[in-house]
């Protein structure tokens, strides 16, 4: 199995103070046989401000969030 180490380009959040906070963000998955990728991917923010691994994905409670997390990212132009 080749694992991947993540580099954050950029993110946006829903921001929630001292909460679990939903995030989107701009990657480059590097592999540990030298191949790179970038992509968009769903995390969850712990309210310690840590990330939240998971072998899953991230549940996106509504759409009304996935679209202002969108618009986010667009507003700083890079989505």
């Amino acid at each position: 199995m080749t694992k991947a180490r993540v580099e954050i380009l950029n993110e946006v959040s829903t921001e929630k103070k001292e909460d679990w906070n939903l995030c989107f963000q701009n990657c480059i998955y590097q592999y540990d046989n030298g191949i790179k990728q970038s992509g968009f991917r769903f995390i969850w923010r712990r309210p310690n401000g840590k990330l939240q691994p998971a072998r899953g994905q991230a549940r996106i409670p509504d759409k009304k969030l996935l679209f202002s997390l969108l618009e986010k990212a667009k507003e700083q132009g890079w989505f």
